[in-house]
């Protein structure tokens, strides 16, 4: 497997640049939510969204995420799976980049802190341990340190919410609603050079960039799948999070202190 040109992933993924914005694709990536719905149709379809968030908020859930990010006539792909205690805010995750320099990161997240192996420049059984509240993003639809919490923060925020039909998600009917994020969402907790060529990319656009969200509710209320995109000129994100085992306990094992370094920030794509 070749290694990931980071340049192209940056266009790929951030969408900085935004040449021939006037080819630049507005509509959804299946043709869903074409239809305006009624204001009352959409409120109920937020709220559905919005109380289903709230519920797992409450609870705990194993989760695989796939992240498919696609420039320069290259697709690439990250996974992320693990658990996570919303309640307690705790949980652990391993990311997974084929093919790239580092392919392979762990973190934890315990007590407010966010604790994260492989970091460059530190020993192979040392962890880095960041504040969580000052982790940041670095790429479009990128949670900072991958941090579950922020996707559904921003799924919470759809705008325009529609009712999009039933599906099957992993042997689960679910409904399926459909939104935009606005430009406040999706910069939201993104580090300050990268908001700012989102920024201005917006401003070339004269709107908000094109970013779709979706999510899929079971018959219980339970959030079972979460889905972002954006596609701009050929330069496509993609995330996808599939939650299970809603209700089972999570088990973390927090690092020593003897094992752990502090750092003032991270980056890399596996980091978001």
């Amino acid at each position: 497997m070749p290694l990931v040109p980071p340049l192209a992933l940056t266009a790929a993924a951030a969408v900085l640049l935004c040449a021939g914005c006037s080819a630049t694709d507005t509509r959804s990536d299946d043709g869903a939510g074409s239809g305006a719905p009624s204001s009352q149709a959409a409120s109920d379809a937020r709220s559905a969204v919005q109380d289903a968030v709230a519920a797992l908020r409450e609870d705990s859930a194993g989760f695989h995420q796939k992240i498919e990010l696609q420039g320069d006539g290259q697709v690439y792909r990250l996974t992320i799976a693990g658990g996570f205690d919303f309640a307690a805010d705790r949980g652990h995750l391993a990311v997974d980049l084929p093919g790239g320099a580092i392919d392979h990161s762990e973190q934890v997240f315990a007590e407010g802190k966010i604790y994260v192996k492989d970091i460059v420049g530190a020993g192979e059984d040392t962890w880095g341990v960041i504040d969580r509240d000052r982790a940041q993003a670095h790429y479009l639809l990128r949670a900072p340190l991958n941090d579950p919490e922020h996707a559904l923060q921003q799924t919470a925020a759809m705008r325009k919410v529609s009712r999009e039909g039933e599906e099957d998600v992993e042997g689960v009917r679910a409904v399926r609603y459909r939104g935009i994020l606005d430009h406040r969402t999706v910069t939201l907790r993104m580090d300050a050079d990268v908001r700012g060529k989102m920024d201005q990319a917006r401003d070339m656009l004269g709107g908000d960039l094109p970013v779709f969200a979706d999510a899929w509710v079971d018959g219980k209320g339970n959030l079972v799948q979460t889905r972002m995109s954006s596609n701009m000129s050929g330069a496509r994100v993609t995330v996808t999070t599939v939650l299970k085992d809603i209700g089972e306990p999570v088990r973390v094992t927090v690092p020593r202190s003897a094992d752990t370094t502090p750092i003032s920030e991270t980056t890399g794509i596996l980091n978001g």
